[in-house]
């Protein structure tokens, strides 16, 4: 037996010593009977095999057949799994103080991403000034307002790409599409210059790799369940993640440094954009900033902001060539309002309530993260009559939320209908619990408002100045609708669609 399997075996030892100390201490302090109910735990592993390859529909099978709450032993760490609204609402809402925090996956950790992260730094002092600085001075109301010429000529740029398709009868990668604009948006916000070129080559590298992120970080982890096996990280997941991580911050700190040696020039003109109005931050409040924090939040913006977009785009473009009738309908009131062959213009959005649907109805079959991000219990609480221990991880299963038929009526058919009309007001800003695809709480998604803007814009906009079909050999009734499971969710097999004269 070579060293390393010596090494695997005693680490084996070890954690099976340790997982039974901890089920009998487990057991000491919370009866099982006032534990939320669920599958009966194998030694060692616990409910490890319950997971699959999917685990938001593995976990939404568990919680048809044992509730709404429902508990696993994930080896050593105890995990909570709740799936209605009423029970998301108790978590991020009433008990929000309990679970503010997050467990960390080990891949986050990865280049200390989890150190710097306003989406995975603990509820502090530190994260309360990071926050105040994304909400006010990144993506507030009056920044955004002041960015909508530069939204305007991205769109226009995907409409100008889209159009030399169509005229050379090439079908449109709509993720892919979807993915540089919404890059290049961000960049120009950001740095002012466009990040994917024209070629779409750098375009492609950057999704691969922010995908890579997202791929390592969302799936199941020995190393989260037994964490003696850290170092050793047997499935090689912190060595991917390192690298992407590493090749997304190189980007970063080149382009800070290039902006530094600009700004010590007399003759620099302040593009008062992103990065300048972070580096005036950290010139004039030191505590507040400085550069790993400024380039691990282009991290967050960056990966989370055009992944999310260019996902839930390609998504609502599948199920809108899945059916027909609702994309005429989107269409007819695109045609009516703006007219035929116009962007979609921010002030427009209010007035298309229909093409609101559309992307409400595209949340709720296809949450981009299809459990938010992990929380974890700050104290023993009971909820809905169970104990939810200390330190326990907590999921919200959005998908399912999104899918369950004592909420929604026909849950599997996307019927954007649901959402009209004055007895249905739900939106998506985690004030309504049926529908929260960014969360809730005070660590609701920052990135939201720039996110709602920038899909209607993409999604009207394609609908307004093209019709579609899918490729030849693709018909609605065959289009593989399968998914790809991450810390979010994309589609399987890329939408490939054929645009036409509108």
């Amino acid at each position: 037996m070579d060293l390393l399997s010596c090494m695997i075996c005693l680490c084996f030892a070890w954690t099976t010593i340790q997982a039974l100390y901890f089920f009998a201490r487990r057991s000491k302090e919370i009866p099982r009977t006032r534990l939320p109910p669920g599958p009966k735990p194998f030694p060692l592993i616990g409910n490890l095999f319950e997971l699959g390859d999917k685990p938001h529909v593995s976990l939404t099978k568990l919680s048809q057949r044992y509730g709404a709450i429902i508990s696993l032993q994930l080896g050593q760490l105890t995990t909570v799994v709740v799936s209605s609204p009423t029970l998301a609402k108790e978590i991020l809402r009433i008990h929000d103080q309990v679970f503010c925090n997050r467990t960390l996956p080990d891949a986050i950790q990865a280049c200390k991403h989890a150190d710097f992260s306003l989406a995975w730094l603990p509820v502090s002092a530190r994260w309360r000034n990071l926050r105040t600085i994304f909400n006010l001075q990144l993506l507030g109301p009056r920044v955004l307002d002041a960015n909508h010429a530069n939204r305007r000529i991205k769109v226009q740029k995907l409409m100008d790409d889209v159009n030399e398709s169509m005229r050379a009868g090439e079908a449109v990668d709509v993720g892919r599409a979807a993915f540089t604009t919404a890059l290049n948006l961000l960049s120009q916000t950001v740095f002012s210059v466009d990040l994917a070129d024209p070629s779409c080559q750098t375009a492609r590298e950057f999704k691969e790799t922010f995908w890579g992120i997202m791929e390592e970080v969302g799936k199941p982890n020995l190393v989260d369940y037994f964490p003696l096996l850290r170092k050793l990280d047997p499935q090689g997941i912190n060595r991917r993640a390192t690298n992407y991580f590493r090749k997304t911050i190189l980007i970063f700190d080149r382009i800070i440094h290039q902006r530094l040696e600009s700004r010590k020039g007399g003759n620099y003109i302040t593009t008062n954009d992103m990065l300048d109005t972070l580096l005036n931050i950290s010139e004039v409040k030191r505590e507040d900033m400085d550069i790993p924090d400024t380039q691990h939040l282009f991290v967050d913006l960056f990966v989370a902001g055009t992944e999310t977009t260019s996902a839930t785009v390609e998504w609502a473009m599948a199920e809108l060539l899945c059916n027909p009738e609702v994309l005429s309908k989107a269409q007819a009131e695109l045609n009516q309002v703006i007219g035929k062959g116009k962007l979609v213009e921010e002030s427009d959005i209010v007035r298309l309530p229909y093409l609101q649907a559309i992307i409400k109805e595209t949340f709720r079959l296809h949450p981009v993260f299809p459990f938010l991000l992990p929380r974890k219990a700050g104290a023993n609480i009971e909820i809905d009559g169970y104990v939810i221990s200390k330190d326990a991880q907590v999921l919200i299963n959005v998908w399912a939320i999104g899918r369950d038929p004592l909420t929604w009526e026909n849950p599997n058919l996307f019927k954007p209908e649901r959402f009209l009309g004055l007895d249905n007001q739900i939106d998506v800003t985690g004030k309504n619990f049926e529908l929260i695809p960014f969360g809730g709480g005070r660590r609701i998604c920052p990135g939201l408002p720039l996110a709602i803007r920038m899909l209607h814009l993409m999604l009207g906009s394609l609908l307004n100045n093209f019709d579609w079909k899918l490729e030849n050999g693709v018909f609605p009734d065959t289009m593989n609708m399968e998914e790809k499971y991450g810390l979010t969710l994309q589609k399987a097999q890329p939408l490939r669609a054929v645009p036409k004269k509108s």
